[in-house]
């Protein structure tokens, strides 16, 4: 819509207006965010118009704008929420302000007078696991010393879900159960923080999701059966099932940058990197195995033997699929990131041989081995996947060397 228009802002006033007797609830979105003004340079229109009411930037004609509509919110008896960009000097403090820009930005509107919410830390679509969402407060960080009417002002959050990557089928499983995880947060009380225990909880919780009728699980069945095509063995899906199930999708805006094609709504989210989980239980529970086989200094022998276990299972999985690839397209297009996974549970297997052994690692082993995982991760990422068990394995790694607590 054209800012200058009178047009626009009495089509807005019928659409707000229309919308206000609707809807019962008190608060009105009107968006705001990430405006670049590349239109607008490029409209003599809208130039001679801000030229002609003294806006100097882009920035003052959309807050000229926002001023306009937050007007017309007003006016039906509604209460203007918005991101981040229409907190500008001398705007009413009766506006709400969504913040995208994180705890910072949400602090220092709380501190001239402005309410807001934070999303900052809650997009579930950036693919972050349970717990990073869950250490998100929007009363941590700075806002923790506001005074008290300050931090009264900060309402809460609201979790956000962008739909560029989900379609009917795993939509489900990009939402559930993390989105759980955050109400949390958001419901709890500040020392509210143990994560094993709402890892715990959040597995209960699924499983009641499981039974309403979500399907944020029972999904990646189908998915990878399409992805294996209608000829696979048993064998080949178990296999596939057990590389889905390590393996997570790129995070945060990466994917995009690694796609060989650049993406479109028709795009079909048919291949591994739909099917997976955004977090993977099974390289969580692996890690938690590493961090207690490290703390014994690589003395418990059940915990290696967990671990051991695992690692050979990933070793062999790409083999196990290579018939595989070699008949479905799409499995071809994950084999580098199955490869990927094989490789790094080899580096790991010998660096736990070593361990096992009594002996070290030398600091430039280390240092090869360590590059080649990182190698490994972005070798996945041309299937726009990631190995999320790399971290546990470099730890393995780094308490190898000498000097260090596997080391003897």
């Amino acid at each position: 819509m054209a800012p200058t228009s009178e047009k626009t802002y009495k089509f807005l006033d019928d659409f707000i207006g229309e919308m206000a007797k609707l809807f019962p609830d008190q608060f009105f979105h009107i968006g705001g965010d990430e405006v670049n003004g590349k239109e607008w340079d490029a409209s003599p229109k809208i130039q001679a118009f801000r030229k002609s009411h003294k806006l100097k930037t882009n920035a003052d004609l959309q807050a000229y704008f926002s001023g306009r509509v937050q007007e017309i919110v007003t006016k039906h008896k509604k209460t203007p929420i918005g991101w981040d960009e229409i907190l500008v000097p001398g705007v009413s403090k009766t506006i709400v302000i969504q913040s995208w820009r994180g705890v910072d930005s949400l602090t220092a509107a709380a501190q001239n007078g402005y309410r807001g919410i934070l999303s900052n830390g809650y997009y579930l679509d950036l693919g972050w696991s349970a717990a990073r969402h869950y250490a998100v407060d929007p009363l941590g960080g700075p806002a923790a010393s506001l005074l008290p009417e300050q931090k009264q002002l900060i309402l809460g959050g609201e979790s956000c879900m962008w739909s560029e990557y989900v379609n009917a089928e795993n939509i489900d499983s990009r939402i559930w159960p993390r989105n759980a995880v955050i109400a949390e947060r958001l419901w709890s009380q500040a020392g509210t923080t143990d994560v094993t225990s709402m890892y715990d909880r959040m597995k209960a919780e699924s499983e009641r999701l499981e039974w309403l009728g979500l399907t944020h699980r029972s999904f990646q069945r189908l998915m990878l059966q399409r992805v294996a095509g209608g000829e696979a063995s048993p064998e080949e899906m178990a296999a596939l099932h057990a590389l889905a199930r390590a393996l997570e999708h790129q995070k945060d805006y990466t994917r995009e940058e690694s796609a060989t094609v650049p993406p479109t709504t028709f795009t079909p989210l048919n291949r591994l990197v739909d099917a997976v989980y955004p977090e993977s239980e099974v390289s969580r529970r692996f890690s938690l195995d590493m961090d207690q086989f490290i703390a014994s200094s690589c003395k418990d022998s059940r915990q290696a033997a967990v671990i051991r276990s695992q690692l050979s299972e990933w070793d062999a999985l790409d083999e196990r699929l290579q018939a595989l690839t070699q008949r479905s397209q799409l499995m071809k297009e994950a084999s580098p990131a199955s490869n990927a996974l094989s490789m790094s549970a080899k580096i790991a297997l010998a660096a736990l041989d070593v361990t096992q052994g009594g002996s070290a690692i030398s600091a430039d082993q280390i240092k090869l081995q360590s590059d080649a995982l990182n190698a490994l991760e972005k070798q996945a990422h041309q299937s726009q996947l990631s190995l999320p068990m790399l971290p546990a394995l470099q730890k393995l790694l780094d308490a190898s060397s000498p000097g260090r607590g596997c080391a003897r």
